[in-house]
């Protein structure tokens, strides 16, 4: 019995409207088909959600047909009828004889696929930076009279120019987040192991808020005293103590979309030292946002937080926010001196002032904002504050 399409995110006028965004790029470069491998990218052009991407797919755009074909693992393809809104005949799944072989994989069926529809002559768009080098070279080598054109980021800096139905997903996403922070506040205490905070945060996150559930489960990360001078770890085995400094940071997500947030937890009275780190980073995200406006440039809402800290004695060595939507980061503007990306309505940022001071010290909060037609709507809501328990 085949399997039943779901409900779609999305309507397919905008899937296919996005579609429209990407052929008009195609079209600038000279290119036919377009080969889109990238899980991100492939999400924002077809719904598609399913963890997959840990074997050969790809989506083919072309310019000759309305809708993209997905070829991916048989056994995934069912999945692609599910989530995505194309027609069942646009779906290839491809043999498991390409799995685990030495010699030929996944990327073979697509470039079978793109000989089959013609490309001898023509210019083919690749995201060969996602690729391996020994991949890259197979679809030169296996389309030796095409034109291959690299488009590793073609679509991800279409897709930074968010729609107003997209924008809507953002905000849910955000809710979630905002849900998690309330958790986490209400389970971080003296004498709780910090993997039970996590379950309920992580439990949070999947009931969802305001009767939208989370589709999926971000990276979360608990950076608990001494270790509040990392970033990107998990929680430990350890039992929360009093006294102990909590930096989190987790996102809310629906159907790929993704808001994040960070905040920084305190149990018991917090040391003077992270009162005075707490506020002078709340200055400078407020400074960052006043800045946020269409025609400023990601440069301009990064110096205004640098300034506004280093008034207060800090600095901050890493970028201080990047793009975000599907899958948490784009791979194209940061906030930070020097990123001349001009800003424009529908674009959403996550504004990350994490600063790992010491090893053994740091400090973090964060927003997820949207540029709008005069300034920013900041969509995760969150009290700005040092959560002390």
């Amino acid at each position: 019995m085949p399997i039943i399409k779901g409900p779609q995110a999305f309507p397919r006028a905008e899937f296919l409207r996005r579609l429209t965004l990407v052929k008009a790029e195609m079209g600038s470069l000279e290119i036919d088909s377009l080969v889109v491998g990238n899980a991100s990218d492939i999400t924002y052009l077809t719904g598609y959600t399913a963890k997959s991407g840990y074997v050969p797919q790809a989506i083919v755009v072309s310019l000759m047909d309305e809708e993209p074909t997905f070829i991916l693992r048989r056994q995934d393809a069912p999945a692609a009828v599910h989530q995505t809104f194309m027609d069942h005949g646009k779906i290839i799944g491809y043999p498991e004889a390409l799995i685990g072989n030495p010699d030929k994989d996944g990327f073979d069926a697509v470039i079978d696929f793109l000989n089959e529809i013609g490309v001898a002559g023509r210019g083919v768009g690749v995201q060969l930076g996602y690729l391996t080098s020994r991949s890259a070279d197979k679809f030169k080598a296996r389309l030796r009279k095409a034109r291959i054109v690299d488009c590793t980021h073609s679509v991800a800096w279409i897709r930074m120019l968010k729609s107003d139905l997209e924008i809507a997903m953002m905000r849910d996403a955000a809710a979630i987040a905002d849900a998690g922070i309330v958790k986490a506040s209400e389970v971080i205490r003296s004498g709780v192991r910090e993997a039970d905070v996590m379950a309920e945060v992580a439990a949070q996150l999947a009931r969802g808020a305001n009767g939208k559930v989370g589709t999926d489960l971000a990276s979360m990360y608990f950076c608990s005293s001494p270790r509040t001078g990392t970033c990107h770890i998990r929680w430990s085995e350890d039992v929360i103590r009093d006294g102990s400094q909590i930096n989190l940071e987790i996102g809310g997500v629906r159907h790929g979309y993704v808001s994040a947030i960070m905040r920084t937890f305190s149990v018991g009275t917090p040391s003077d030292r992270l009162r005075r780190v707490h506020e002078a980073e709340v200055s400078g995200l407020e400074a960052a946002l006043e800045k946020v406006r269409p025609g400023a440039t990601c440069s301009d809402v990064a110096n205004a937080f640098y300034r506004t800290i280093e008034k207060a004695g800090l600095q901050k060595d890493s970028r201080c926010g990047y793009a975000i939507g599907i899958n948490w980061s784009e791979p194209t503007a940061s906030l930070k001196a020097g990123d001349m990306t001009e800003l424009k309505p529908n674009m959403t940022f996550h504004l990350m002032l994490g600063n790992w001071i010491d090893e053994d010290f740091g400090y973090v909060i964060s927003e997820t904002f949207r540029v709008t037609e005069s300034g920013c709507e900041v969509l995760t809501k969150s009290p700005r504050r040092l959560f002390e328990l």
